[in-house]
Order: structure tokens, then sequence, then C-alpha cells
């Protein structure tokens, strides 16, 4: 047999393959979609475990059979090095995700310019959070930035407590007053875009407070100190330039 067949036939055999995993998955996607009506299944994939199938929906992970029978949800052990392969890929989805800055809703944010405010992050924040008032206290050590401050209520009293914030006549000041000092705002009620800024947190999946989106798009969860701020905002903000 001539090289040139034995390469056209590995090509056959290695595409007949591609196009059966392709379809495997494409048929498990099916299967397994209905069992989540409201939520969008990012990927199916096969993993080197016991034939099975990994399925992300949203930031979780889980596992199902080759016929969708079945779904196993938990963690996959590595006995070796004792890790969990599972966590490992929750942080690479989570690690990967971007949002895209000024898709959110920029003007329904607390704005706060500090020095030349060329850096930009955007903060889903509940005022009963404790880590996201650590964030606060965080923030106090970083400048050259602009914040925007999306109140997001999410804990028990934070809707009312977010109201009364929004409707102070210097939103600023009621946000620093009780975040920084814990002096409670008092303020008559208005229009607030609250039921605005819940749905952007919800269909980006927020799933808690704080949770900082950078230029780049770049998610961080969580409280970080004033340094990771820093190095984070270094870092979205050379990338921008560089995708422009």
């Amino acid at each position: 047999m001539t090289m040139r067949w034995k390469l056209f036939i590995s090509i056959l055999v290695f595409g007949f393959f591609s196009e059966a995993i392709w379809a495997d998955e494409a048929a498990l996607r099916k299967a397994i979609q209905p069992h989540f009506e409201d939520s969008k299944i990012e990927s199916v994939k096969k993993t080197p475990y016991l034939g099975l199938y990994e399925v992300v929906v949203g930031d979780e992970v889980f596992y199902t059979d080759a016929k969708a029978d079945y779904f196993f949800f938990g963690h996959v052990i590595d006995t070796k090095t004792r890790t969990s392969m599972t966590n490992e890929r929750i942080q690479e989805i989570k690690a990967a995700r971007r949002v895209p800055l000024d898709s959110l809703p920029l003007q329904s944010a607390i704005k706060i310019v500090k020095g030349d405010g060329k850096r930009r992050v955007a903060i889903f924040t509940d005022p009963n959070c404790p880590y996201c008032k650590q964030l606060e206290k965080e923030l106090l050590n970083v400048t050259n930035v602009t914040i925007y401050t999306l109140l997001y209520p999410v804990l028990k009293g934070s809707m009312e407590l977010s109201k009364k914030i929004w409707c102070s006549d210097d939103k600023i000041k009621a946000w620093d007053d009780f975040m920084l000092k814990g002096v409670a705002p008092t303020s008559k009620d208005c229009e607030t875009p609250l039921d605005v800024l819940v749905k952007s947190g919800q269909e980006n999946k927020v799933s808690g407070t704080p949770t900082l989106v950078f230029a780049d798009g770049s998610i961080v969860g969580g409280m970080i100190p004033a340094a990771a701020i820093e190095e984070k905002l270094e870092s979205a903000s050379k990338s921008n330039k560089v995708s422009r």
C-alpha cells in the first residue's frame, strides 16, 4: 500500500470517529436539555473516567453515561494526588468566563471616580454583605479608577436598605457612610433601578457578593485585597489596549 493511500485511509478513519464523537455529544445534549429547561447547557464532552461525559450547566459540572440515563453529581477525586478533578474544571470554567463591562447597566450604578479614573471595575455588591464591607475598606487604598457600584440586594433586608441608599440626595456619601461607618441611610421613597440590577446579576450568573467585573471582562468572586485589585486593574487595562 502506497503512502498516499495510507494517508487517505487515516484521514477517513479520523473523520469517521470525529463525526461519531460529535454525534454522540449532540445526541446527549438533546437528551439532557429537557431536564434543565430554564438553563443553557454550555458543553458536553467525553471524559477519561469510565466512559462518562462531563456536562457543564452554568458554572456547575456533573456527569452522565453515554445514553443520559443517569446523572452523577459530586466530585471526581484523583486518588494519587488527592485532588478534585471536578473542582479544577469548575475553576477553569469560571476563569475563562467573560462578561463585557459595557454590557452591564452601568448607567444604574453608583459611580465613584478616584484620581484620573482611567481604569474601570464594576462591583455587584450587597450592603448587608460583610465581605462587601471588607472590600470597601480595601478600595480606599486603590486610586486612579472608576468604580461602578451595582447594588445587588440578595440578602435579607437588603432590598429596603438599597432603596434608601439609592434614594439619598448624595448616593456616594450614603454608600460610604453605611459601608465604612455603619451609619444607616435615611431617605424618602423613589424609583430605583434595583430590579434591572438584580436581573443583570442573574443573567450574568452572579451567585454571590461581592463580584468584581474588570475592563477585560474577567470576573473575580469574593473579597480580594487592594494589592490583588491593583494587579487585576493593571492586567485588564493592558489587555484592553492590546485588543483595541
